[in-house]
């Protein structure tokens, strides 16, 4: 197995410093108005930075079941001109009143999703702005104020609703009588909009008009924090303890980014307190040992391989991973190239596991697994400019329309219920405990692939809760493996997981293998899984970009 590196730096990854590009940039994102506004920045003559932080903008006003401004996000951008990765950490904190009960019954066993999502006590501190400021800061050509015209004038001029969107409001319309805001924005003669039917956000593009004039500190002083924080005080279900100092206090964080190798290719991602990264790796580590170019994507030894690794690797993933500024996460142990053989050993070629167990990775202290609630949800999106920047995020108000509340326009997250509910399990700590400042565990699992000279060749990410790290482990495994190209590698069927085994993507060419997997030993079921996924590949002629075909997502050349 090559070996797997984890870079401890605490500024930026060094890799090869890439050749500057003469083809145009590329863009692409799960909603067709959002993909348009990062095109638009980049005809500008703006970077891949200020591109996807226009596109992040955009989303807040046309995907708000999915992303936003009210929550927060994980961001990666390799740089063509230093050749230095940054990952930068924007997700939602807990106020500092937050306390490990915060989800728990009286009788001490946690709370049920309608209990615990609506309402202000799910709300984490948002994380974007803060995000978005390090960003531009950084790598912004354009003026801070040029990236908020797009969403402003969808915004203003109103914009019509999508299927994803109308599901979304489907899903939660009907307990908008707690949430009057909610359901005066987003439904009309007691009725949620319909799919073609024009929302206009006048709040929002208010909203929109104080941060682009005043600039993060705007959102996270002053009135617009004022309205966040009454909204979750307030609220008439579950109101929260955010306070203005919490907001205040906020700031996006920057991270060692995560690297390891699968085959000849360079693999990076973001860690705590994401497990995009360690958990990526991991399923890719015990897989490299068995030749999946030679098993190929139809052969369902393929594919109970996948799941295996996956079940380990998930296994880990719940005992070790939290918010690393509060508890100790055996990074480098979890990919550590002879814990990851030890792991991959367990994999049989004929036969399943009669259990999928945590492993003990160097480094590790005494954790609890428990299992984390995190609902579907999230948005991706991707940016190259014409210098061959490239620049990757995952954005999130958690589960559809997030805690249900709306402040200035925009839709509040949910973050909080990232946690897990239950703080301490056999006597042991749960790592993704609740804790006060603390940031909720992720799937999130922005990527970006390096080919041997150092050149980013790849990027990937998805949404879907914790189906988000195996939609990157698999379009990895179908992009590098099995030569498909982006767009082919995004719509290939998924093989998840629940409590009773499998999950085979219905309607996809991994269904039929059920009888196949079932005589190897494994339960499954097959099942709609809720995918979308969003991704650029280097090819001969340039960078080209890649959307799921399940979703309504769109990619557009520059």
């Amino acid at each position: 197995m090559k070996k797997l590196i984890l870079a401890f730096f605490a500024f930026t990854l060094p890799t090869a410093v890439q050749a500057q590009s003469t083809t145009p940039g590329v863009v692409s994102a799960a909603d067709p108005r959002a993909a348009a506004a990062g095109q638009e920045i980049l005809r500008a003559g703006g970077s891949a930075a200020d591109a996807q932080m226009a596109m992040m903008l955009a989303l807040t006003v046309v995907e708000p079941q999915s992303s936003g401004i009210g929550g927060g996000g994980f961001f990666l951008y390799q740089d063509a001109v230093t050749g230095l990765l940054t990952a930068i950490d924007g997700r939602e904190t807990a106020p500092a009143a937050a306390t490990a009960d915060r989800f728990l019954k009286a009788d001490g066993t946690a709370l049920g999703f309608l209990q615990a999502v609506p309402g202000g006590k799910s709300v984490g501190v948002p994380g974007n702005m803060r995000l978005m400021a390090m960003v531009h800061q950084r790598w912004g050509k354009l003026p801070w104020k040029t990236l908020f015209a797009p969403a402003i004038k969808l915004a203003e001029e109103g914009y019509t609703v999508t299927p994803p969107m109308a599901n979304g409001l489907g899903f939660v319309s009907t307990l908008w009588k707690d949430f009057p805001a909610t359901a005066a924005q987003y439904m009309h003669d007691g009725k949620p909009y319909a799919v073609g039917e024009t929302i206009k956000n006048p709040a929002l593009a208010q909203t929109l008009r104080q941060l682009a004039d005043g600039g993060a500190d705007a959102f996270y002083k002053g009135p617009i924090a004022e309205g966040i924080v009454a909204a979750a005080t307030g609220s008439t279900r579950s109101p929260s303890d955010i306070t203005l100092a919490d907001l205040a206090a906020y700031q996006a964080k920057q991270r060692p980014a995560v690297c390891g190798h699968y085959r000849v290719y360079r693999i990076c991602g973001m860690g705590p307190p994401s497990s995009g990264a360690t958990t990526v790796l991991q399923i890719l580590g015990m897989l490299e040992r068995f030749d999946m170019k030679k098993l190929g994507a139809a052969n369902p030894v393929s594919w109970h391989l996948i799941g295996e690794a996956m079940l380990l690797a998930y296994a880990d993933r719940e005992k070790y991973l939290g918010d690393r500024d509060f508890v100790d996460v055996p990074v480098a142990g979890l990919i550590d190239p002879a814990y990851m053989k030890a792991r991959s050993k367990l994999i049989s070629l004929d036969k399943t596991l009669p259990a999928h167990e945590a492993g003990t990775p160097p480094g590790a202290k005494p954790r609890t697994a428990a299992p984390q609630a995190e609902v579907p949800g999230t948005t991706h999106f991707v940016a190259v400019d014409r210098t061959g920047n490239v620049s990757t995020m995952t954005s999130t108000v958690e589960g559809p329309f997030g805690s249900q509340l709306l402040s200035g326009g925009f839709v509040l997250n949910n973050e909080l219920t990232d946690f897990t509910y239950v703080p301490e399990k056999d006597g042991a700590p749960v790592a993704n405990r609740v804790q006060g400042g603390k940031r909720p565990l992720s799937s999130m699992s922005p990527t970006i692939v390096y080919e041997e000279s150092g050149k980013p060749i790849f990027t990937v990410g998805a949404a879907g809760g914790k189906t988000i790290i195996m939609q990157v482990a698999k379009a990895l495994i179908a992009h590098l493996d099995w030569g498909m190209p982006g767009r082919e590698a995004l719509g290939l069927g998924l093989v998840y997981f629940n409590s009773k085994g499998l999950v085979l993507e219905e309607g996809t060419a991994v269904a039929p293998m059920k009888a196949d997997l079932e005589k190897l030993g494994h339960v499954v079921s097959v099942s709609k899984l809720g995918l979308k996924a969003n991704a650029a590949e280097l090819t001969p002629n340039g960078w080209v970009g890649a959307a799921d075909p399940r979703s309504v997502g769109v990619a557009l050349a520059e």
